[in-house]
């Protein structure tokens, strides 16, 4: 949420020569509903349930770059599924930077009252805080984790690939 995975992970899919999939989006186009839609109507445990199918489905699929919703790794079994099948890019980014690139995006559900109005400045700063504290200790897990903070987007995604060789070197012995 606001680390920048939906504008890294078509151009490192571009660069890297693969397909990429924004789990997010394919939801939308499923249901065609945009996500604040499908929070506000309290459908969110049908949008978990077609995040996670659509998960296991692309799961099988070989050299593509998927953009996972905030939340999709909260499910046990989502993130079990992402470590043994993929590799997990944690793309780090510090609590003032995500104020920063979401005080104003009006597409995050979890970021808005119930009736899509936005929230305080501090209202959002201790939302973002919340979200933050619950999901930090699960991103964690992430095969390769990356620090976004102040840095252009090319080099987040030079620092990206040199991670993946590093790693793929590492885990194959290559």
């Amino acid at each position: 949420m606001g680390s920048g995975k939906s504008t890294i992970g078509p151009i490192l899919a571009n660069t890297l020569g693969f397909n990429f999939i924004d789990i997010d989006k394919e939801i939308e186009s499923i249901t065609k509903k945009n996500i604040v839609e499908i929070f506000k109507n309290n459908e969110e445990k049908h949008f978990r349930k077609l995040e996670s199918e659509i998960l296991k489905k692309v799961s099988n699929y070989n050299n593509y770059i998927v953009s996972l919703g905030g939340g999709t790794l909260l499910n046990q079994d989502n993130l079990k599924l992402v470590l043994t099948k993929g590799i997990l890019i944690y793309l780090k980014t510090d609590l003032d930077n995500l104020y920063k690139r979401l005080r104003y995006k009006n597409d995050r559900p979890l970021l808005l009252t119930k009736t899509g109005e936005h929230l305080t400045d501090e209202e959002l700063k201790i939302r973002i805080k919340e979200i933050l504290t619950e999901r930090e200790k699960i991103y964690e897990n992430a095969q390769i984790i990356i620090n976004t903070d102040d840095k252009k987007i090319s080099s987040t995604i030079d620092e990206i690939i040199k991670s993946l060789k590093n790693y793929l070197k590492l885990s194959t012995g290559f």
